[in-house]
């Protein structure tokens, strides 16, 4: 089986969709390059659907890794037989192979393979058989000085059975069986941990079906087991389970039953359970964890494609009270004008005139404030001020999230950028350029750090790195780059760069200053045709001499649009200007070799809109003045907020009193509701009634159904 043929099924695609596809892979091509230049190859397939095919063909790897170790083991045991190795030859998933394996597998020493070297392996065959009368007689011919009696005969044989049984591959399989039907997760408070683990005392007593059991349930619990507050069991229905063994197993001349009996109770209950239970753990939190990291990768793109404010010149704040609002001034390229500290609240004048001062110096288009500490009542004070300009210019003024803001601030690359400044100055820089661009400045944080999803640090780190890495390159490729403006931490993200050839592109600008034209990127060092392939379309030049380097057509594409513009007797700046000109061009006409009808569509489609932001334009807000803590809140409370942060049981939403509140799924709509991404999205401006605000628990419930 070839590994399209494996994949196809598996992911819903065509075999040549996933045999293309994987082609492109070992050529060296990425997911967005994939997705956005090679339509035709693929058949059209979008971003999740290649990501899937990416992940198991790295799968259908591994489990060739596997069986080719385990041949070899096999053959070295001198146990390969011509019709065992068809049998692995022909398994491709992980789970068979490591059953049809596991006789084979070295181990430590077992109570079957000590009774083995007392020579009872035949006494066990015979029982196994069903075949023997009188099993006590015939233990009777194995009696030694390592064996003295029939009972310990008759139990070494017991345990040879029982490894025998719990090594079958259809006993694994009716257990595993027993496991998806029937298993419950359980879980107790340990001795005395009543009081420590007070926060998990929903789990003290607590059970349910493993197949129903929510994700962000089992991660709970999964953290109270590992902080030792809870002990968690995963169990079928016992009787079942053995039932099911006793029909495969039990069988032959009755005494050989009763003894078949009592093996397969040992075999189950000291081999087979704590096996599959292992199993089935480690199954439901793979499961459990990759549910979280959806719901964290859903967030974290949601946020990186949050509206920009664009180039413009900013002013932001870093609020506080006593230690002062940090305020610096930015230019449309996010480059430090200006820093210093005002006192609004103990000295309200001269830190008035501070604010007067840098808003003309600085020419100041908007002004971002944090959303931390004093930041509502820094937003009054700006407010005053703009309500008292004289100028017809409108400034924009907008809160600004300040998740992972700290994070930056005291990270290398924020050190790297500023090293002559503190954290806190580095803070408010942080806040501005968020408001500039959020994901050229978000992609500087680790993600993890921003604060938007649920249990992200109890899920696997390595699934959750490669996941949102993932997002982060998606996010960073459709939205595309500016060349000579990006930093090399946004760089890295583009398709076919990475953090080397990024810091090469920087520092080639800083050396030859701008660059002309995307073709110069072959000028950088060690950036060569492949990574041009890749990258050259993601990235943009504005005022080229080419206006098709400023836009997602890819330089490969280029004769085409010039033969357009040729056939039409114009040139390729004027068939960009001009839709009556674009609306005679007859794209069949242009199908070729390597030019196929959806991507000569693309080319259309960015020839009318060049270089277009699918972000959303930025809007501002303002929270009820009514209300600055959760004391000024009352039920029934009607009060406009910010979605900051989703989860699969529902939203948290900032309602402007330093403390979110829920909106439970339940709540959303009038309607059952699955996800609650199917009703709001992150950033996004919602309306909210007040439910219930428990002071003492810390706790404000929401409700957007009216």
């Amino acid at each position: 089986m070839t590994a399209s043929q494996f994949i196809a099924p598996i992911v819903g695609v065509s075999e040549r969709q996933a045999h293309n596809t994987i082609t492109l892979f070992d050529e060296g091509a990425t997911v967005p390059f994939i997705a956005r230049y090679r339509k035709e190859m693929t058949g059209q397939l979008d971003e999740v659907q290649i990501n899937a095919i990416k992940e198991q063909y790295q799968k259908f790897q591994e489990v060739l890794k596997r069986r080719e170790a385990m041949l070899k083991s096999i053959e070295e045991q001198g146990k390969l037989t011509p019709e065992l190795r068809k049998r692995l030859e022909e398994t491709y998933v992980l789970q068979t192979l490591e059953d049809i394996y596991l006789p084979y597998k070295q181990k430590r020493k077992t109570r079957a393979s000590m009774a083995i070297e007392k020579g009872l392996e035949p006494l066990a065959q015979v029982i196994f058989a069903g075949k023997e009368a009188n099993p006590e007689r015939k233990a009777e011919q194995f009696l030694n000085d390592k064996v003295p009696t029939i009972d310990d005969a008759l139990q070494g044989a017991r345990d040879i059975m029982a490894e025998w049984m719990s090594e079958n591959v259809d006993a694994r399989n009716k257990i595993r069986y027993a496991f998806e039907r029937t298993a419950q997760v359980s879980s107790k408070v340990k001795k005395n941990k009543q009081e420590e683990g007070a926060k998990y005392r929903d789990y003290f007593d607590f059970s349910e079906p493993l197949n129903k059991i929510p994700s962000h349930r089992l991660l709970a619990l999964r953290r109270g087991e590992e902080e030792g507050f809870l002990s968690v069991d995963i169990s079928p229905d016992e009787e079942m389970a053995i039932d099911l063994l006793d029909r495969l197993f039990v069988k032959g001349l009755p005494a050989c039953k009763d003894q078949l009996e009592l093996t397969v109770s040992d075999a189950y209950k000291r081999l087979l359970k704590p096996g599959i239970e292992t199993e089935f753990t480690n199954n439901s939190k793979e499961k459990a964890d990759r549910y979280a990291i959806q719901v964290f990768t859903e967030n974290l793109r949601q946020l990186l494609l949050a509206s920009p404010l664009g180039q413009k010149r900013v002013l932001a704040i870093d609020p506080g009270y006593r230690t002062g609002c940090k305020v610096v001034c930015l230019d449309s390229q996010g480059n430090l004008l200006a820093d210093t500290v005002i006192y609004p609240f103990d000295k309200a004048m001269e830190a008035e005139a501070t604010v007067k001062s840098y808003l003309q110096k600085y020419q100041i288009d908007a002004i971002a404030i944090g959303n931390g500490t004093a930041g509502r009542e820094t937003e009054d004070f700006i407010k005053r001020i703009i309500a008292a300009q004289s100028s017809e210019k409108a400034l924009g003024l907008f809160m600004v999230s300040e998740q992972g803001a700290s994070i930056y601030s005291a990270s290398d690359v924020a050190r790297e950028e500023f090293p002559t400044k503190d954290v806190t100055v580095r803070g408010a820089i942080s806040i501005g350029r968020r408001l500039m661009d959020p994901l050229a400045e978000l992609v500087k944080i680790d993600p993890k750090s921003i604060g938007v999803g649920q249990y992200q640090h109890d899920v696997d780190q390595g699934m959750l790195k490669t996941a949102l890495d993932t997002v982060v390159e998606s996010c960073v490729n459709s939205v595309g780059v500016n060349l000579n403006t990006a930093s090399k931490h946004l760089l890295q993200y583009v398709s076919g760069l990475g953090a080397s050839l990024a810091k090469n592109i920087v520092e080639y600008r800083a050396q030859n200053g701008d660059f002309k034209s995307r073709q110069q990127l072959m000028k950088v060092p060690r950036l060569g045709g492949k990574a041009f392939e890749q990258c050259a379309g993601f990235l943009r030049i504005e005022n080229a001499a080419n206006p098709l380097d400023n836009s997602a057509v890819h330089p490969e594409s280029y004769p085409v649009v010039e033969k357009m513009a040729k056939d039409l007797g114009t040139n390729v700046a004027e068939l960009m200007k001009k839709p009556e000109l674009r609306r005679q061009i007859s794209p069949q006409k242009y199908v070729g070799e390597t030019v196929g009808l959806l991507t000569l569509q693309d080319i259309l489609k960015e020839l009318e809109k060049p270089s277009r932001d699918p972000r959303e334009a930025i809007t501002a807000f303002e929270f009820d003045s009514r209300v600055r803590k959760p004391e000024d809140l009352h039920e029934g409370m009607v009060l406009p907020g910010i979605v900051t942060n989703i989860t699969a049981f529902g939203a948290f939403v900032d309602i402007g009193v330093k403390q979110d509140g829920l909106v439970h799924v339940s709540q959303m709509a009038n309607r059952f509701i699955k996800d609650p991404n199917e009703v709001v999205k992150l950033q996004q401006h919602v309306t909210v009634k007040v439910v219930e605000v428990d002071l003492s628990r810390k706790r404000i419930a929401l409700t957007m159904k009216f």
